[in-house]
Parts: structure tokens; sequence; C-alpha cells
């Protein structure tokens, strides 16, 4: 099943996609629903971001040749860690499939994007096991975890390097029913092929990030873990234009634009 957040005479509606339509639902996914019986083309409405998390985790270093090729990078040579280094992020970074990455004045060269596979939480999880926490999974998204690694260098809040306006696409909408071990995403920058890696080869999957996290932190409906990526990303700026794809899901599409 695949779910969008869409936006229609200025309101905002949760809907089932089917082929180019959108079903238009009454409720959210994440509890009671039902259709409406209003239909629209996917070309006519407004895609907005497939759910407001109440609580948005994302992972880093969890892809062993992004951790290689950052420690080369930074001199330090590559640091495993002997479990998932989670972080938060802020929903105030959120942008929609199709919306603009804003370069912020006085931003670093050292701006890149992050293709990311997104795990959208479907039941509450508290102390779970990782198996456990793989059935509190209600489906996937993609993610673009944009930063400036200058800023994140010189900020360990990274309140700037990873949280500023629109740093954080997260789209085209949520997909159930698959799994990562058969996924591969790509990276597509002015349409030239940048990245192409199996998704699920993961140092930590996504049932053990959700565990580690539920050891000290609730996770309800809605919330979103962010997982991480492979390969080294280049610099981006404006007038470029990133296309991250996840199979099964879809193609998140974003361009840059200066501020």
């Amino acid at each position: 099943m695949i779910w969008c957040r869409f936006q229609s005479g200025g309101a905002v509606s949760f809907g089932v996609v089917e082929d180019d339509k959108i079903k238009e639902v009454s409720g959210s996914p994440f509890g009671r629903w039902d259709y409406t019986g209003r239909t629209f083309a996917v070309g006519d409405v407004a895609l907005d971001v497939p759910v407001i998390p109440g609580n948005f985790y994302a992972i880093g270093s969890n892809y062993a040749s992004h951790v290689e090729e950052r420690g080369k990078v930074r001199g330090t040579g590559a640091k495993y860690y002997d479990v998932p280094r989670v972080g938060y992020r802020a929903n105030s970074a959120l942008i929609p499939h199709g919306h603009s990455i804003m370069k912020p004045r006085g931003s670093g060269e050292q701006f890149q994007y992050e293709g990311e596979l997104v795990a959208v939480i479907g039941r509450k999880a508290r102390n779970v096991t990782p198996e456990e926490a793989r059935a509190c999974i209600f489906g996937w998204t993609i993610g673009n975890d944009v930063t400036e690694r200058d800023w994140q260098k010189n900020d360990p809040t990274n309140l700037r390097g990873k949280n500023s306006d629109t740093f954080k696409p997260m789209g085209p909408w949520i997909v159930t029913g698959i799994d990562p071990k058969d996924m591969r995403t790509t990276v597509v920058l002015n349409g030239e092929k940048l990245h192409d890696f199996a998704t699920g080869n993961m140092l930590f999957d996504a049932g053990q990030v959700i565990s580690a996290i539920s050891q000290t932190n609730t996770l309800h409906p809605g919330d979103v873990v962010w997982l991480g990526t492979d390969e080294l990303p280049v610099n981006i700026k404006p007038g470029d234009t990133l296309d991250i794809t996840i199979t099964g899901i879809g193609t998140l599409s974003n361009s840059v634009v200066a501020e």
C-alpha cells in the first residue's frame, strides 16, 4: 500500500495512491481512517511531507563504505561504533518532494546530500527487542540528510549543520509491505548517477536501531527513523537537482537554490 499526504484546495489530507490516482481518506493511517469517496490525479495535487513526526531520529555511520570514506576525508581513519549512534532532527527542516533545498547565506562549499531509507513507526515501542522493533515498522519512505560539513564539524549540537530550514527533504510517500533486503538506493545529480548501493547493507538494521532507541525513548506511531547513507557524497550548489531513488518506494527529487 502507498500512503501520501497531499494538498488540494488549501486542505491537507492523507490518501492512498493507486496507479496515477490518489484516493482521499479521512483520519490517518496511524489510527482510524476511511475513504471519503474523493479521488484526485497525482499530477493535480501538491504532495506534502508524507508524515509530520512526533519524534525524528537519525543514525550516522551506518554503512561501512561511508564510514571508511568519511574517515579518509577527516584524516582520522574509519571509526566504527558498537551500538547505533542516533541523533535527533528538527521537524522545521522537513520539506516535501519537489520543494527546493535552500543553501544558506554564509554556508561553505562542503554542502552535501545523503540519500537515506526512512522507517516510519506504526506501533508504540518501548524496551523492544530488534525482532519486536521490526514488527513496529509501518512502512518506508526516502530522506535526504542535507549537511553543511563545516558547520557540522564546529557545531556539536548539529543545530545548523543538520537542522537548518529545508535540510531534510522526505517523501514522496510511505510504502508498506516491502523489505530493505530487496532495495537498492541510487543518487543522481543533474542527470548523472553518482551512487548505487544495496540499501539493506547496513551495519545496524532498522530493527536494531529502533530497539536501541526504545531502551530510553518511547517511539510512537508516526515517528520516523532515518537509517544512514553509503558511499561518499559530493558537494552540491544552487542550480543542482538531486534524485534519490529507492527500489519499491520511488524517487525523491529536490533542487538547490541560494538563500
